[in-house]
């Protein structure tokens, strides 16, 4: 592996950490350690969002920057008198990507070693080999001989599953592979636009929030902006890349290295035009680069950060990548940090008059 600078180490601290929805401990202390020294106050709601102040001006706009904790696993529902592992997808999977892959039992007692296997197709009758397996048909095999050997083990009920893989750097170095892109390369960001903001005055009181429980339902993203009560909101997170074989820009626009994608629309909110625009101009000021996308199938956490208390200009600002909800994703370095730059530039700018006056564009 390439040798890891500061930016790689802090990417694979948050990517190693092991955090599905409800169990966001592990990333929410790495991002906790990182963005700590950054801000002025760190707190968490009750839910366990993870919220770090930094003041630029103390009566200035409030303005929140969300990536989400929580990545796509599994949690363990019950363990066969075998030792098999029975189990529950917690967040979106499609089944095609989950079979024979490697995942990890975090218990009470360390990690557990499994891979998610099926009944082998060589004993399929000819039509069932032609269809994808259910993920209800589905077991994780740890190696153990029988239930009462598993709990030894630690293995209980309720236990988080987390694809496992190896945080890479590839050949060409500007592409970054890693498990749990979504969303902790949002995190990054949060911690890094606070990172850029350190020394810059800036006439807003910035939140930098890693979010809980998005990927089932954008809960934590509630909770937070509930407790923060944000003038301007920004979602940030990964995007969809349009620049793999048999993908039509019909079916999805954006290609990596080419810049943060704007979103105009998506499942879970229609982006403020006020916002959208002032963005795009500061973007345009600074020859910044970035692409317009719509999701018709998906939502981010500004789909709850704009609807708190009477209402909230937001945009989500997301990162183009390949194969999400899967055990890897690839995403292109310069894209996170014109991202970073991007909301940076854009938070020095957003005074209260601007504020005001976007509002209502």
């Amino acid at each position: 592996m390439a040798k890891l600078d500061e930016t790689l180490t802090m990417l694979k601290d948050l990517t190693d950490a092991k955090g599905i929805p409800g169990n966001e401990k592990e990333p929410r202390d790495v991002m906790r350690k990182y963005i700590t020294p950054l801000a002025d106050e760190v707190m968490t709601d009750g839910l366990g969002s993870l919220i770090a102040k930094k003041i630029g001006k103390a009566d200035g706009p409030k303005v929140m920057v969300a990536g989400h904790l929580d990545e796509v696993g599994f949690m363990v529902t019950n363990i066969d008198d075998r030792g098999f592992l029975r189990f529950q997808t917690v967040g979106g999977w499609w089944s095609q990507v989950m079979l024979a892959q490697r995942v990890t039992i975090v218990t009470s007692k360390g990690d557990v070693t499994g891979v998610i296997g099926s009944k082998p197709p060589h004993i399929l009758p000819a039509e069932a080999r032609k269809k994808p397996v259910d993920i209800k048909d589905m077991f994780i095999d740890i190696g153990a001989s029988s239930r009462e050997e598993a709990q030894e083990w630690g293995v209980r009920p309720g236990d988080q599953v987390v694809p496992y893989f190896e945080f890479t750097v590839m050949n060409n170095e500007k592409m970054l592979l890693a498990k749990a892109w979504d969303n902790r390369i949002g995190c990054a960001i949060a911690i890094d636009v606070l990172k850029h903001l350190k020394d810059a005055d800036h006439p807003n009181v910035v939140y930098g929030v890693g979010t809980v429980q998005e990927e089932v339902g954008l809960r934590g993203a509630k909770t937070s902006a509930n407790m923060i009560q944000p003038d301007i909101g920004f979602g940030v997170d990964v995007g969809i890349a349009g620049d793999t074989p048999g993908v039509t820009e019909k079916e999805a626009l954006s290609k990596m290295g080419k810049g943060p994608q704007i979103i105009l629309y998506d499942a879970s909110m229609i982006s403020h035009k006020g916002l959208r625009d002032f963005v795009t101009g500061v973007a345009d000021e600074l020859n910044i680069p970035y692409q317009f996308d719509s999701v018709a199938g998906g939502g981010t956490d500004s789909g709850a950060i704009h609807m708190t208390a009477q209402g909230v200009p937001s945009l989500s600002i997301t990162i183009a990548t390949r194969y999400i909800h899967s055990h890897a994703a690839m995403l292109h370095r310069d894209d996170y940090e014109n991202a970073v730059k991007l909301i940076a530039e854009v938070i020095k700018r957003l005074d209260s008059e601007t504020v005001e006056r976007l509002t209502f564009d």
